[in-house]
């Protein structure tokens, strides 16, 4: 995670590319390295890079671009973008003690809950995003009502929504609640509304919608409003 903090020289010189550990120990040592102008020769100095120019052969080092990744349980009351004119609170500011210019992949309505990726990688949240590759979203809503079979076999096949058909899905009904029922609902398309206006089509309106899946990634136990850092692994499952 790209902490708010200070670091070894020597090891902010590896992670930026410039030499191995030792090496660069050895840069420092023969005088190659200055902090803020100043020559630094003495091992285990800390510095912030975020406040501090760090030199080797007289040129600036900049660290590579760390991507990092972050699955939130998005509460309702947050708007899916890094900034409202209206000042309501959005999504990023949930993520605390993060350098990186993390933005959320995709959206989630303003009343929605549920899993939502947020990273400073772009291709990969263009890959998730893209057609072409068909990530599947996992939904619960809970619905007015409780559709037949015929009902859930239109949705599943696709339904005219604005001028085009929607993309197969699969839904299955999870429980019943009186009269209405809580339905999963796996999609890899991304209308705005989509979930709702696929229901509201077969007369059955959304009451409540959650997302809890991108792929095979799940949210499981984590609670409302809080977030994980994902592994490589946690991304591959993404694309299952």
């Amino acid at each position: 995670m790209a902490l708010k903090e200070s670091i070894r020289l020597q090891k902010y010189l590896a992670s930026c590319g410039i030499a191995s550990r030792r090496k660069a120990e050895e840069l420092i040592a023969t005088g190659k390295v200055t902090v803020d102008g100043r020559t630094v020769t003495e091992m285990g100095i800390k510095i912030d890079p975020s406040e501090q120019v760090i030199s080797c052969f007289g040129k600036p080092v900049t660290q590579k671009e760390i991507f990092v990744y972050f699955l939130l349980n998005k509460p309702r009351g947050y708007i899916t973008t890094v900034s409202d004119p209206q000042g309501r609170p959005v999504v990023t500011s949930l993520i605390k003690n993060c350098n990186a210019r993390l933005f959320p992949v995709g959206r989630l309505d303003f009343d929605t809950e549920g899993a939502l990726l947020l990273t400073n990688d772009g291709q990969l949240a263009q890959k998730i995003q893209h057609p072409s590759h068909q990530t599947n979203k996992t939904y619960e809503a809970t619905l007015k009502g409780i559709p037949d079979r015929k009902k859930l076999a239109l949705l599943e096949k696709g339904i005219l929504l604005e001028g085009k058909i929607t993309a197969p899905a699969r839904i299955r009904i999870l429980a019943r609640k009186n009269r209405n029922c809580l339905a999963a609902i796996t999609i890899h398309e991304g209308r705005k509304h989509q979930v709702k206006k696929m229901f509201s089509a077969i007369n059955h309106p959304v009451l409540d919608l959650k997302r809890t899946h991108y792929g095979k990634l799940k949210l499981g136990t984590l609670a409302t409003g809080k977030y994980r850092q994902l592994s490589q692994i946690d991304l591959k499952k993404i694309f299952l």
